[in-house]
């Protein structure tokens, strides 16, 4: 089966998915947990670990600090999976692959969650616990640095999994998002969610990054509808338990799911496979005062001579613009392979001088 084909039948597979969910939340809740006598749920005795770069907290009046998170939490529950989720105490958007080499990281579990999510995965085995990380090794507060999304990872794969949930040989699946927006083009290299998928399949552990896209509509501000929200999280519960069936998950390279906004009723053009772009989506600022700047940015304009320009045909902002969704293999490996190197490589071989 080519990749087109996979990806149409993924994409089926997701809206068969959504309408069980739908189905089963209209009948009061998800059945019964995973690995129960009977239960046929696509995620079923799946165990995953859920992340991301926005936070748990989820305390922003815009709730972009983690509600994409909850409603990943929501549907991969639903789907019968096993969910724990260890993310940052606080936002780390752009965080990338960072992580703290040095120090403490302290591992809080949150007790009260965000109204209407406290049931969502009552019926698993781990009840969907919810911990936030942070740096040192006090309790984590309000001012407490967060730990980064790959360090949120590592940590839970390296041990604090297996003493928190006591999955002694770590986790089937790490799952980083929905981000609050795409992570396309540019933005991908500076991305937490990508970055804590990236530092799963380093850990030996399959990834997926889902993001959930902007509406375009709102120019005064970067805005996610909760709709946007919820289908994003569907449509990957789906999505995985596709990879799932056809041996999909792979820790070869983290597939990155963007899923565009749309207005309600209405369902994305389709599905593509498509590459990471090269435009420069995001113009960074500084202003200064005194010897500090202040960190700003902006979106690219089009014609903007500070913005880099697509160089590709078919890349993922374009299409996911268009309103498809898109899906990206990202992989660790940063060599360079097109002929533009080829200078360079005989200039090397040469003896550099």
């Amino acid at each position: 089966m080519n990749r087109r084909r996979t990806l149409t039948a993924l994409a089926a597979t997701s809206t068969v998915l959504l309408a069980c969910t739908q189905a089963r939340a209209a009948h009061g809740g998800p059945g019964p947990g995973p690995g129960a006598e009977g239960d046929r749920r696509p995620l079923a005795g799946l165990r995953v670990l859920l992340s991301n770069d926005d936070s748990m907290q989820m305390a922003r009046p815009n709730a972009s600090d983690g509600k994409g998170l909850y409603e990943v939490r929501r549907a991969l529950c639903a789907a019968g999976a096993d969910v724990v989720v260890m993310a940052p105490w606080a936002n780390q958007s752009g965080a990338g692959t960072s992580a703290t080499s040095a120090g403490a990281l302290t591992v809080q579990r949150r007790d009260a969650l965000p109204a209407g999510y406290a049931g969502d995965c009552s019926g698993a085995p781990g009840g969907g616990a919810v911990y936030g990380v942070c740096k040192g090794a006090a309790p984590c507060g309000p001012s407490t640095p967060s730990a980064t999304p790959a360090d949120t990872v590592r940590l839970a794969t390296r041990g604090a999994l297996a003493a928190k949930a006591g999955w002694k040989d770590g986790p089937d699946l790490v799952v980083a998002g929905s981000n609050y927006g795409p992570n396309v083009a540019s933005v991908v290299n500076e991305s937490g969610t990508v970055g804590a998928a990236l530092a799963a399949i380093d850990e030996g552990v399959p990834a997926v990054a889902l993001n959930s896209s902007y509406d375009p509509a709102v120019t005064d501000s970067l805005e996610v509808a909760d709709h946007t929200y919820r289908r994003t999280a569907e449509f990957g519960a789906g999505f995985i338990a596709g990879l799932r069936q056809r041996d999909l998950l792979t820790t070869e390279y983290v597939v990155n799911v963007n899923y565009p906004h749309h207005v309600p009723g209405q369902r994305p053009r389709g599905t593509v496979w498509t590459s990471v772009g090269t435009q420069k989506l995001v113009e960074p600022r500084y202003t200064a005062h005194g010897d500090t700047f202040t960190i700003g940015g902006r979106l690219c304009a089009a014609d903007s001579p500070d913005c880099r320009p697509e160089s590709k045909r078919r890349p993922d902002f374009a299409l996911l613009q268009r309103g498809y969704v898109t899906v990206t293999p990202v992989g660790p490996d940063r060599t360079h392979t097109g002929p533009e190197t080829r200078p360079l490589e005989r200039f090397v071989r040469g003896g550099g001088h």
